[in-house]
């Protein structure tokens, strides 16, 4: 049985970045999570792609121990598409196209094995489809969602039914300020807290991430690489690292959410230093366990 159940995009993204650049490699937001989680638990997917989907893609997160019993291939469709440009500074990233393609239409289907995961992630994705999902999962021990700003503007109704039945809300610093309608990160998870979930975590990108909850706040450095080359992807890649390490160790105590954050600002280091996929589809628990003993080294008084 997966024990955590991720459900989102397959993609075949274009990227282009100062640094390189890449046309249709594999992306999405619940290839990144599902990849970063694959380290430290049994994970399944739920997602839909076309018939135009390359057999590479799908052997290679099966070879991750993903389960893809829940991968649904839309044979006369194409899969999702999407075309980003970033600037010098890494920022967000201009939107050249999004292709929705057969995530359109997409009407989730669990099979037995995601139903009774213990974990569920929702990543980002139509809150619509959010909630099919938490409609078919029996009886998790955590739900966690990320949603973005459109969404949160063009959704908000949607957005609030499900706010209200995760336990965990993982999102970035605009989105937080832009769900809250508040100037500061603290006072916006306070808000966000109000609207259902009792964990909010916010990544503030370079400048690491913070987790509001009613234990109170704790705070994480980002990992110093020397040279980010592509940050698509980073955040779906924290989130996985930070569900995975809890999907893994199964507690949920204050401590264990505080090393969840931890494993999920390392896992995402290694992301943003090589295009698309390329660094976390190569990683081993080796090399994450050296990088996360010298983050720890770093992050010490």
């Amino acid at each position: 049985m997966s024990k955590l159940a991720i459900v989102g995009t397959v993609a075949l993204d274009s990227i282009e970045t100062p640094f390189e650049s890449g046309e249709e490699i594999l992306g999405g937001s619940a290839v990144y999570s599902c990849l970063g989680a694959s380290l430290f638990t049994k994970v399944g997917i739920c997602a839909v792609v076309g018939g135009d989907f390359p057999e590479p893609h799908a052997r290679l997160l099966h070879s991750a121990g993903v389960d893809m019993g829940g991968l649904e291939t839309a044979a006369d469709g194409e899969t999702f598409r999407w075309k980003g440009r970033y600037s010098e500074d890494l920022g967000d990233p201009e939107t050249v196209f999004v292709r929705l393609n057969v995530c359109e239409n997409f009407k989730p289907k669990l099979t037995d094995r995601l139903r009774n995961a213990e974990f569920v992630f929702l990543a980002n994705m139509d809150p619509v489809v959010q909630m099919e999902v938490l409609d078919q999962v029996k009886n998790p021990r955590a739900v966690a969602c990320d949603t973005m700003n459109y969404w949160i503007e063009n959704s908000p109704d949607d957005l609030e039914k499900i706010l209200k039945k995760v336990n965990i809300l993982i999102i970035n610093n605009s989105e937080a300020l832009d769900l809250s309608g508040e100037k500061s990160i603290a006072a916006a998870a306070r808000a966000i807290m109000k609207m259902g979930p009792g964990t909010v975590v916010i990544k503030r990108g370079e400048f690491g991430s913070a987790m509001f909850s009613d234990e109170g706040v704790f705070c994480a450095p980002a990992y110093l690489v020397e040279k980010a080359v592509d940050p698509t992807g980073a955040g779906d890649t924290f989130a996985g690292g930070f569900m995975g390490y809890l999907s893994g160790n199964g507690a949920g105590t204050p401590s264990d959410m505080k090393k969840a954050v931890v494993y999920g600002s390392v896992l995402a280091s290694f992301t943003v230093e090589s295009l698309g996929t390329e660094s976390i589809k190569n990683l081993n628990k080796e090399k994450f366990e050296s990088r996360f003993r010298e983050f720890m080294r770093m992050s010490q008084i």
